[in-house]
């Protein structure tokens, strides 16, 4: 989250797509004592979906945030915004 804050990221509360904001979603696993390990972070694109980096394998694109969830990435646990360069 302080990587992404340095880049001008704040906390939003919801994954819906707002044209004005860039939103990024970090995905995370939670250990047995309650912490959470980020994993991974997903991009909103302009159009709702979003864009993944898997590894090393292409980025993908989803319509659903939860689409990569599971044992890999965990789940989104923190979703992010900015303004949205607006060309």
């Amino acid at each position: 989250m302080e990587a992404f804050a340095r880049q001008g990221y704040k906390l939003c509360l919801n994954a819906s797509l707002e044209p004005t904001l860039e939103k990024i979603a970090i995905f995370g696993k939670e250990t047995s004592d309650g912490t959470v390990i980020p994993t991974h972070a997903a991009l909103q694109l302009e159009s709702g979906e979003w864009t993944s980096k898997l590894g090393a394998l292409e980025d993908v694109r989803h319509k659903k945030l939860e689409s990569v969830n599971g044992p890999a990435y965990g789940k989104p646990v923190c979703l992010m915004a900015r303004p949205r360069n607006i060309k």
